[in-house]
């Protein structure tokens, strides 16, 4: 059994996918558009180019996404973080650096009780991220 994260975006899923990517060494997975879909004759013509499904994946994780639905409201990512486990304390700073680029760093990248690195931070798309590195490689 596998858990995978699954963010929804209000229209810039492209952007941050493409983002992720970039930032984490990952591969960008295709970028799935409501418009390529069957039944979307009823979508508003503005909503068509959206994402309706993309996937970033990074070692043997994969981070899914899409854009919100028409049909649905968009509320935000609330009351979770996206856990990224680093292998040393040079991919912890270089991957807090880029998340954290045009975003909000709520905990500095530093050592703790429990791991040589260890941040929190929200990115520019509004997404949480706690990024451990629990021992230098």
């Amino acid at each position: 059994m596998n858990v995978n994260p699954y963010l929804v975006f209000d229209g810039d899923c492209e952007a941050a996918f493409t983002f992720y990517a970039k930032a984490t060494g990952g591969e960008l997975g295709p970028l799935m558009r409501f418009g390529e879909s069957p039944g979307c004759e009823d979508m508003p013509a503005s909503h068509k180019d959206k994402i309706m499904h993309t996937y970033v994946t990074f070692g043997q994780t994969v981070l899914m996404g899409s854009d919100n639905h028409p049909d649905y409201p968009y509320e935000g990512v609330k009351g979770c973080s996206v856990a990224l486990a680093v292998g040393s304390v040079a991919e912890a700073e270089r991957v807090f650096a880029a998340l954290s680029e045009g975003g909000q760093v709520t905990m500095p990248l530093d050592q703790t009780f429990w791991a040589v690195r260890f941040g929190m931070l929200v990115d520019r798309f509004g997404v949480p991220w706690m990024v451990n590195c629990e021992k230098d490689a």
